[in-house]
Order: C-alpha cells, then structure tokens, then sequence
C-alpha cells in the first residue's frame, strides 16, 4: 500500500468526523485488512481499553458466526453493539428481551386485513443485518428459542413458510452472568449457535479517566458515522473464508474439540459446529493481519471464546469450581501445535 494512503488512513481514524471519502481513493478501493482497522478504529474511538475485544467481535461478525457478550452492568456491551451498527451502512435492530416477550415480537406476525380479506405478514425485528437480542437470558425458553433456526440456518419458518433472511444477519446479544432472578439460563443448543462467548471487564484506570472526560457533556456515540458500507463487510467475509488453512491446521483444530470431548471433567464437549466456527473465526483473523494463511497462533487466540461456552462440566467437576475456560487452556498446552 502506497505511503500516501498510509498517512491519509492515519489522519481518518484519528478524526472520526465523517466517512472517508476522498474522490481519488474512495471506499470502493478498500482492502480487506483496511475496511477491517476502519471499523475497528470507529469502535475503538468509543469503547475504550477494549481492543482485543473488539477484534474478537469482529472476527465473528465476518466469520459469519453470532456473538454472546455476558459481564455485569455497564461494562459497555451495549454501546458496542450500537458502535458496530453505526460504523456500516446497514440496517440495526435491537429488541430488550422482557420475561412476557412472545416468539412472535421477534419474528414477526400475520394480521388480517379486511379490506382485502388477507392475512399479511409483518416482519419481526429478525429482519434486520445487526440484532442486539438484549439480556436475552430474560426471555423465556420459548422466546430464546425461536432465534435458533435464524442463527443457526439464517432464515425462519412462519406460517408454514420458509423466510431467508438478509446475507449479512448478525446476532449479538448480551446477558448478565450475576443475576438470577427472572432469568432463564439459556438451553445447551442456544448456546452452541453462538460462535463466541467472552466478556469485556472493567477497564483500566487511564481508560476510566478518558470514558469520564469524554462523555461529560456528550456521547462519542453520537458522532461516529459510518465509515465502511454493507457491501464491504460481505466483501471481507468473501476474502475471509478464501483464506488459506492447511491440512495440519484442520486437523489441529479437530485435536482441540476431541480433547474436550474427551476430557474427564467434561459431560457434554465441543461439537463439530465448534471446530467449523473456530476455523472461520482463525480465517478472519489472518485477514484482519493482512495474511494470506492461518497460523497456530490465530487459533489458539480465539480457542477459548469459541470452545469454552460450548462445555458442559459434569457436577463434581462444577462444585470443585473447575472453569470451562481452564479446561480449554490446559487443552491448548497439551495438545500438540503442528510444526
């Protein structure tokens, strides 16, 4: 990339005032690796000290997968999924799960009309490119559920008929792990469906102190625009998934879920979906270091948000207080990395 290019990028994602538009080099001339640091860069411009985080979120967002944020209150979950919606030019939904909300509040429902006497079909807020499904663990079971099928096959089944759902669908929801009452834990296959789990934590001091100052008498929220469109964001999933992994990869990341399965303290180990998800999510990473193939090192970064969710740990195990996060780091240190 030519040094007049680096030093324009630069000067955008310092300012974050408007989208970078320059006729001689506008965003239809953006590379992978460029549309990746300009969304990051416009997050990271309000979500402060959690940068590594973001580029976990990203990862799952162009692998395709969905996300699972789970930390306590005002850790900043929510204005990350609002910071990504509005770093793309794409449609944004979010529906606060609530313990009387239907399957139908997400879907979408048929009325009938009588002036034509027809049923017609009113999308639900599944309809969308970006989902916040927010505290989704308040939801009941029912309600959880009837975002299997969108996030597992993108697309849904009303009325007896099969609705696709847009290229670009992506789920992030939140959930406070702390708080019990009027929760609904979510079912072992709702979790599978979600490509990652991590959480974000409390920021360090300095962030703290700029979090403060910054929003004193405004949001940073409030004046990012979007910087990269939708149709970039499937260009990079399409530059993604061609990314090269080798045999010996494949065969490391199928090591990996086995030795879960095969785990002592394990009831329940990662499913092939997770192997599929942690070679996705490894693609996109080698993308967003402008590489052309996967290392060991990008899957060993995103082994545990993508394995560890998906454990069920047998009682013993769980009353010992053995974490499904340990499992899946001792795991990385004993099976072996390819050569």
């Amino acid at each position: 990339m030519p040094l007049t290019r680096l030093l324009r990028y630069d000067v955008y994602s310092i300012k974050f005032t408007k989208p970078y538009n320059e006729p001689e080099d506008n965003w239809d001339t953006m590379q992978g690796q460029e549309i990746y640091q300009a969304i990051s860069a416009n997050i990271n411009s309000v979500i402060k000290g959690q940068e590594h985080a973001v580029r976990l979120l990203l990862a799952a967002f162009v692998s395709g997968g969905h996300v699972l944020l789970e930390d306590v209150p005002g850790t900043g979950k929510t204005t990350m999924a609002k910071a990504l919606a509005k770093s793309i030019t794409a449609d944004y939904r979010r529906v606060q799960f609530t313990p009387d909300l239907l399957p139908t509040d997400i879907l979408g429902v048929s009325v009938f009309d009588q002036r034509d006497h027809e049923f017609h079909f009113h999308e639900g807020p599944v309809f969308t490119n970006i989902l916040l499904a927010d505290e989704i663990n308040r939801a009941s079971p029912r309600t959880q559920s009837a975002l299997l099928e969108a996030m597992g096959e993108a697309q849904v089944s009303v009325d007896g008929n099969l609705k696709e759902l847009d290229e670009l669908f992506f789920v992030i929801a939140t959930q406070n792990p702390i708080e019990f009452h009027g929760t609904y834990p979510l079912p072992e296959a709702q979790m599978d469906r979600f490509a990652m789990r991590f959480e974000l934590g409390y920021v360090e001091h300095q962030h703290e102190v700029a979090i403060l100052s910054e929003q004193n008498t405004t949001h940073p929220l409030d004046a990012i625009e979007a910087c990269v469109s939708k149709e970039q964001v499937v260009i990079l999933k399409s530059l993604s998934a061609k990314i090269r992994i080798s045999e010996e990869l494949k065969d490391y990341i199928v090591r990996l879920s086995r030795a879960t399965r095969d785990n002592p303290d394990v009831l329940n180990g990662a499913s092939p979906r997770a192997s599929l998800a942690l070679m996705k999510a490894a693609q996109a990473l080698a993308t967003f270091d402008n590489m052309s193939f996967v290392t060991p090192e990008h899957i060993q970064e995103i082994a545990i948000p993508v394995l560890a969710h998906r454990l069920i740990l047998n009682s013993q195990s769980t009353f010992s207080g053995i974490s499904e996060k340990t499992i899946v780091s001792d795991i990385l240190k004993q099976v072996a990395v390819p050569g």
